[in-house]
């Protein structure tokens, strides 16, 4: 914590780590302020001369903690936490720089956080925002705020859920799933469930989820389950088009190059093969297959076949006359 604080600022600092653990010793309150034992009691004495009860307790499972129907002073931040949530919310939402836009819910909580900064550091926040240029993520793409909220609630309440899906090609079905797991990853958010429709585990892009209706059966996720890993696993199962792809060296030297949602490398021989599924064959075939360095054919689906070989046919097209 700088040094240069004023002891206002590290009382309302301690209010701050009262307010998010509650229970606290003095110790503790002194390692998060960086002051010793006896400067944190004085911190918590100005809450106390400023009508804030701060109650306190002895004993091994004593410590400090607000009273009940605390009226708590807006929340303050420092400069660079405000430049710092300025530039993640520009780094996740670009259409956030604008300002102006009405119709961006994230843009105008931006709006209002900056507003109620003091002004020193909201001068800086507002100006940073303006003239930080912000490209958007072509990838990425944004759920609907109540769908994701549905399938978090779910998912901490380790409850059932039924949903709507409509895939990429315009095809809707319906499922019972477990919510393990709501992941964000590059841009976009992708629930990790298990489908008792398919029996399986798999992968759904939020964005794609119309309706949710939480169901009264319960469930207890994998046992030492990372979210994260399980998704990047499971990405290329699940779809509607198999894959398979032959690669003339060995997986080691191939793997570096292969994405999770192309599916699973295994050892094949001299070399290595990749098996799995897409919903997108065209996709698979122009962006994908031609970013590994390494000869390869394609032995299947025939969806993906008729994908590379349109993209072969419009190559050689490119060089021919």
């Amino acid at each position: 914590m700088p040094a240069e604080l004023s002891p206002t600022a590290r009382a309302l600092r301690a209010l701050e780590v009262l307010q998010r653990r509650p229970g606290v010793t003095a110790g503790e309150l002194a390692a998060s302020l960086g002051v010793t034992e006896r400067a944190a009691r004085r911190y918590v004495g100005i809450l106390r001369e400023a009508g804030i009860p701060v109650e306190s307790a002895r004993g091994p499972y004593g410590g400090y903690r607000l009273g009940r129907g605390t009226r708590l002073p807006p929340v303050a931040f420092t400069e660079p936490e405000a430049l710092g949530l300025v530039m993640a919310v520009l780094d996740g939402q670009p259409a956030a720089a604008d300002a102006d836009d009405a119709d961006d819910l994230v843009g105008a909580a931006l709006s209002k956080v900056i507003r109620a900064l003091p002004e020193g550091v909201g001068r800086q926040a507002a100006a940073l925002r303006e003239h930080a240029c912000a490209a958007p993520d072509r990838y990425a793409a944004r759920p609907g705020i109540a769908v994701t909220s549905a399938l978090v609630a779910a998912s901490a309440a380790r409850r059932r859920v039924h949903i709507t899906y409509r895939s990429g090609s315009g095809k809707e079905w319906e499922a019972e799933v477990d919510p393990w797991a709501v992941v964000v990853r590059y841009g976009r958010w992708y629930l990790l469930c298990h489908s008792h429709r398919a029996g399986a585990i798999r992968t759904y892009r939020v964005d794609r989820v119309r309706t949710v209706r939480q169901g009264t059966l319960g469930f207890r996720p994998p046992d030492g389950l990372d979210p994260v890993a399980a998704l990047e696993e499971n990405l290329g199962t699940g779809w509607a088009y198999s894959t398979r792809v032959v690669f003339d060296a060995p997986l080691a030297e191939v793997a570096p190059w292969v994405r999770p949602p192309m599916g699973r490398l295994e050892p094949y021989g001299e070399g290595c093969v990749l098996v799995g599924s897409t919903g997108n064959p065209a996709m698979y075939a122009q962006e994908w297959l031609p970013a590994v360095p390494f000869a390869f054919r394609v032995e299947g689906g025939p969806e993906l076949r008729a994908a590379v070989a349109t993209l072969a046919a419009r190559l050689t097209a490119a060089l021919s006359g």
